[in-house]
């Protein structure tokens, strides 16, 4: 029999557990989304703040993209590992989760980002204040403001940066819906986060160097806005011609352009399982893993 101990610990356990489905899965996207900024974000800290010694792109790609593998692993099974506001309105948009949970997936987002970049700032507060003599610029040769936020390339032009986060976060979008798609050719399960993580670096790598390749309104915004409080002002908003507003409202018409094109060309046309097996004698039949050596 469990002694009097065990019992009072289970019985702790059981009254902290939360019995509502939406305050796991709310608290799971603060999480994650925490996650992937802190593990984001600190990997061009470590780069910018080194000056290049202990980091550069290819840091950068790699641990952002790792940042996102390591934040699906710890929320995927609970709330789906969205951590992006772009992607949970995506799934709203095509009947893959309820609206009303909408809010507090995006919510969470945001939060879960403000309190990462404030986390990274925390860390990386005296190598901030080492790097410009305790300024914190914006623009220049020892800007550190990009740590944090997405800033575009000074050739770049509003309407083109707008094309670019939209075309980004439709790939992303897209091939996330490859991806689950149990009729496709799929992904080993539980191999699904590092995936992601492949995607993001090929994103990143070829589609980054205009705006920085944000593709995502929570990760951009929220540590845009904790910069505008932390030093180094509301000059944020207004750098880049106003191109605050590119890495929030772009993804988001990415991700349903996305999903639409996957559904439209891929999805909708699967053959009917059942039908098909009726039409196909089961020795002419190949799965999609295997080659045909028939000459």
């Amino acid at each position: 029999m469990p002694s009097e101990k065990e019992r009072t610990k289970r019985s702790l356990t059981q009254r902290l557990a939360l019995k509502s489905r939406l305050a796991k899965e709310t608290i799971s996207e603060f999480l994650g989304t925490f996650i992937m900024i802190v593990l984001g974000c600190g990997s061009v800290a470590q780069a910018v703040l080194s000056r290049g010694h202990l980091g550069g792109i290819v840091t950068i790609n790699v641990g952002f993209a790792m940042a996102v593998v390591m934040a699906i692993y710890v929320t995927g099974g609970v709330s789906g590992g969205h951590i992006n506001p772009a992607v949970s309105f995506a799934m709203c948009v095509f009947g893959r989760m309820e609206w009303f949970k909408l809010p507090f997936y995006v919510g969470a987002q945001f939060l879960g980002a403000f309190v990462g970049a404030a986390a990274v700032f925390g860390v990386y507060y005296d190598g901030l204040m080492a790097f410009a003599d305790g300024q914190l610029l914006i623009v220049g040769e020892n800007a550190t403001a990009f740590i944090f936020a997405t800033y575009p390339a000074p050739f770049i032009s509003l309407p083109n940066a707008f094309v670019d986060q939209v075309l980004s976060t439709m790939f992303l979008l897209l091939i996330v819906f490859a991806i689950f798609d149990s009729r496709n050719m799929g992904v080993p399960r539980g191999l699904e986060p590092v995936i992601i993580g492949l995607l993001i670096i090929a994103l990143s790598c070829s589609l980054g160097l205009n705006t920085g390749c944000a593709m995502n309104p929570a990760r951009d915004l929220s540590p845009r806005l904790f910069t505008a409080l932390a030093g180094w002002g509301f000059e944020v908003f207004t750098v880049g011609n106003n191109f605050w507003w590119i890495p929030v409202v772009g993804p988001m018409v990415g991700a349903v352009l996305g999903g639409l094109f996957y559904i439209l060309l891929i999805q909708m046309h699967h053959s009917d399982p059942s039908s098909e097996a009726k039409a196909e004698p089961y020795e002419n039949k190949l799965e999609k893993h295997e080659l045909s050596v028939i000459m």
